[in-house]
């Protein structure tokens, strides 16, 4: 199996039409400066010098702005710069991230002609009360037109959702989710919502106006999202912001967090609760007051299953006082788990 690599080239914020209340894509991206074809080719050069394995599968990602959005001159001018590195077999793929409303069936054939294989589409939600709450300039409709033409053109369809968005509740982030399964992309990230500094959001928090989602939470709605796309086969690629100088525990003075579920390890918080759960579940369901256990499962899953901080563990103690003992068997498949009961109170 080839080992994937992504080469990222973030596009600043100039491409995107709106300014969302949530959103300071400078911050996010750490970058302002438009990237011309000399940086893409200079970054592509660079990770391909120190990628070390021979038997791998490498992605050009551009990510950031709104990819379609920016003008077309522009655009070719990016894409220009990658396709020798495709042509020598250098570069397997590309991957682009834009918004609903930046889709059409030119800008589709131009993806194509220069192999772009996977594109994103900035959802956030399909509520169109919430879209227009967040001034993100586009509807629900716009999402399944735009995400229907994408996969009629043989792209691989990814989405991005946001959980905590003003006014939102659980059911409505639900409801988003079951939204996009309906529409059949192969991937999804899913963002909590962070108060970042120089936003519209940020004087709405300060004010008042908005309550963040606390780390808990956002945790709790996470899981029961990621549960659904799981069960539906989709892959969720990403949890939470990637970790950055700008995006970073608040209380560092570089941070641009101003509040919110922020959190360096939140995918693990996420799929360690959904872990806890299954445990959980599983000691319920034997006919006997459990006082000890053993969880064999594949060395993939160890980390998740103890915890962040081996919290599991702990609060299995605290919660339930079942002690337990983790054994590593690479037999049993990614994602299941076998429980044995080592002792019990009489």
């Amino acid at each position: 199996m080839k080992k994937e690599y992504i080469i990222p080239i973030f596009v600043p914020h100039i491409g995107c039409p709106n300014n969302c209340t949530f959103c300071n894509q400078k911050r996010i991206s750490g970058q302002t400066k438009m990237v011309t074809a000399k940086d893409v080719e200079e970054t592509i050069e660079y990770y391909l010098k120190n990628f070390r394995d021979n038997h791998k599968y490498v992605e050009v990602a551009f990510f950031g702005g709104s990819f379609t959005a920016i003008e077309k001159e522009k655009q070719e001018e990016l894409l220009e710069a990658t396709q020798k590195y495709i042509k020598e077999k250098l570069v397997n793929s590309i991957r682009i991230s834009t918004r609903p409303d930046c889709i059409d069936k030119e800008i589709l054939k131009r993806m194509k002609k220069y192999h772009v294989k996977t594109i994103e589409l900035g959802v956030q939600s399909t509520n169109n009360y919430i879209l227009s709450k967040c001034k993100r300039g586009h509807t629900g409709e716009d999402v399944k037109k735009a995400s229907k033409l994408i996969r009629k053109y043989g792209f691989v369809l990814g989405h991005q959702m946001m959980v905590g968005l003003p006014e939102s509740t659980k059911q409505d982030e639900i409801n988003t989710a079951k939204e996009l399964i309906k529409l059949k992309p192969k991937i999804v990230r899913i963002y909590p919502v962070l108060v970042i500094k120089d936003t519209e959001l940020a004087d709405e928090y300060e004010k008042g106006e908005y309550t963040p989602l606390t780390v808990g939470q956002a945790v709790e709605r996470c899981k029961e999202i990621v549960d659904l796309f799981n069960r539906n086969k989709i892959n969720v690629i990403r949890i939470g912001l990637q970790n950055t100088e700008e995006i970073s525990d608040p209380s560092t003075e570089k941070s641009s967090v101003v509040a919110g579920p922020y959190h360096p390890a939140f995918r693990q918080l996420v799929e360690s609760s959904m872990w806890y759960d299954s445990i959980v579940n599983k000691i319920k369901k034997v006919n006997a007051k459990v006082k000890k256990v053993k969880i064999i499962a594949n060395d993939v899953n160890i980390n998740n299953i103890i915890g962040h901080k081996k919290e599991n563990i702990e609060k299995l103690k605290d919660v339930y006082d079942v002690e337990v003992v983790i054994e590593r068997n690479d037999e049993i498949k990614p994602g299941k788990f076998e429980l044995e009961i080592l002792e019990s109170y009489e």
